[in-house]
């Protein structure tokens, strides 16, 4: 029987885990905090978005110019075989309208302790406040409770995380240790600062809905929050990357409109009515979308025309993006010209890396747990067999 370490206890270094297992090995999994799986319980809160249905090439097209690596993790488990090992541990799942699949239950909590009990059962050590400081003479080093502790194994998997929530864990302070493969963290999946005008603030936590977001060449469909630093949401995350590399915003406020119905429903005799009542009645804009339109269209344009033209594409000045420690997920971490086919470090022969420390990113919607899921299992069958012919 070989040993075999995993560092971090997220959905990454726990599937690794389960893997090494499987296959006959001794595995200890060392996590910093003081629980497995934190972030992935505050991911839960909302409801746990466990993958996504829909067209593969549309899956794929999510994760942007996919490394190879990455392409066969996800070939190898995707959404159907997320949903079946959800399912293998007691919690049935559904569907949602947008092909969004969450478990029955919508929480992360029965999920994580079926999993961990399933761990348990099979053998592996869970150890916690375990930080791992790097290697001393081939051996793993972590600062414990109980001191500083050493670990030699035949085959290792890094699934520490990505650089966000900080306080969950994913701080990024592993990248020391891999210092010349790193590529720098950014934020990913975050909200954006909006310096409001004072007329903003009755509509603060709303949601703007329908709308679709134009950042560069992307247009979304989707939803956000107007909050009092800015906005954020699904909407918002789902153009982010675009908008943290450059794009400007500019928004659909009647995306079931077609530009020649929007003017031809604004060039409508509007009598005595005002102008914001001739686009309520129009165009049916409810408040915050009304809100939006004279923040950043003052003032509003006179002519039909350039006032279809604004309402469906209003442009949106941001201030720049959230801290990334506010951001759901990170672009960056360890490259994959730094790993070969399998995930291991070309560097440290036997030591494989899954997870968010990878470098990409993904929008919200079940693909970032689906990759982190699809990548642990890689690494640690990889790792498995690596550690067979090691022991």
């Amino acid at each position: 029987m070989a040993r075999a370490l995993v560092i971090g206890g997220g959905p990454a270094g726990l599937m690794a885990a389960e893997e090494l297992a499987a296959a006959g090995h001794a595995v200890l999994v060392a996590e910093k905090m003081p629980t497995m799986g934190r972030k992935l319980l505050m991911a839960g809160k909302s409801g746990l978005n466990l993958t996504k249905v829909e067209d593969p090439d549309a899956f794929a097209a999510a994760y942007g110019a996919m490394p190879g690596a990455l392409r066969a993790a996800l070939d190898g488990f995707g959404p159907d075989a997320v949903q079946g090992w959800a399912r293998d541990l007691g919690q049935p799942v559904f569907t949602g309208s947008t092909g969004r699949v969450f478990p029955q239950a919508m929480k992360a909590s029965p999920l994580l302790r079926s999993w961990l009990a399933r761990l348990a059962g099979a053998g592996v050590e869970l150890r916690t406040r375990w930080r791992w400081t790097g290697w001393e003479d081939g051996a793993a080093v972590f600062d414990t409770p109980d001191g500083l502790q050493r670990v030699e194994a035949d085959a290792t998997v890094l699934a520490p995380g990505g650089a966000s929530w900080a306080r969950l864990g994913s701080d990024g302070a592993w990248a020391a240790t891999l210092p010349d493969h790193v590529a720098p963290f950014r934020p990913a999946n975050m909200g954006f600062g909006v310096d409001w005008s004072g007329h903003m603030r009755p509509h603060f936590g709303a949601a703007v809905k329908p709308v679709a977001l134009i950042a560069g060449a992307r247009r979304e469909r989707g939803e956000f929050v107007v909050s009092a630093r800015g906005v954020e949401g699904g909407g918002i995350y789902a153009v982010s990357a675009d908008l943290r590399d450059g794009a400007a915003l500019a928004l659909d406020l009647v995306p079931d409109l077609g530009p020649e119905e929007a003017l031809r429903r604004l060039s409508r005799p509007r009598g005595k009515a005002s102008l914001s009542n001739h686009l309520r009645k129009a165009l049916k804009l409810d408040p915050v979308r009304m809100a939006l339109l004279r923040e950043f269209a003052r003032p509003l344009p006179q002519d039909p025309a350039a006032l279809a033209a604004v309402v469906k594409a209003l442009p949106v000045p941001l201030r720049g993006p959230h801290p990334i420690d506010e951001a759901i997920s990170t672009a960056g971490g360890l490259r994959f010209d730094a790993l070969d086919e399998t995930l291991m470090l070309r560097a440290r022969p036997g030591v494989f890396a899954a997870g968010e420390m990878l470098d990409w990113e993904a929008p919200t919607g079940g693909y970032l747990l689906t990759a982190c899921l699809a990548t642990g299992r890689m690494a640690g069958r990889a790792a498995a067999t690596w550690a067979a012919s090691a022991g």
